[in-house]
C-alpha cells in the first residue's frame, strides 16, 4: 500500500503527538528546576534567619552566665 493522503494525515498527527509530548516534557522540567532554585533560595534565608537566632542565643546565655556568678 502507499502513502496516500490518509496515511500522511496519520503520520502527520502521530508526529504531531511526538513533538507535542516532548515539548511539554521539556516545559515540565524548566518549571521543575526554576521551582528548585526558588526552594534553594528560601532554604538559604531560613538557615540565616538560624544563624541570627543562634548567635542571639549565644549572647543571652553567656549574658544569663555572668549574671548568675
Amino acid at each position: 500500500m502507499a502513502l496516500g493522503e490518509v496515511g500522511l494525515d496519520k503520520l502527520d498527527v502521530i508526529l504531531a503527538i511526538i513533538v507535542g509530548t516532548l515539548a511539554a516534557i521539556v516545559y515540565s522540567l524548566r518549571v521543575l528546576v526554576s521551582m528548585e532554585r526558588r526552594i534553594a533560595r528560601i532554604e538559604m534565608h531560613i538557615e540565616r534567619v538560624v544563624d541570627r537566632l543562634m548567635k542571639e542565643e549565644t549572647k543571652i546565655e553567656k549574658e544569663l552566665s555572668k549574671r548568675k556568678k
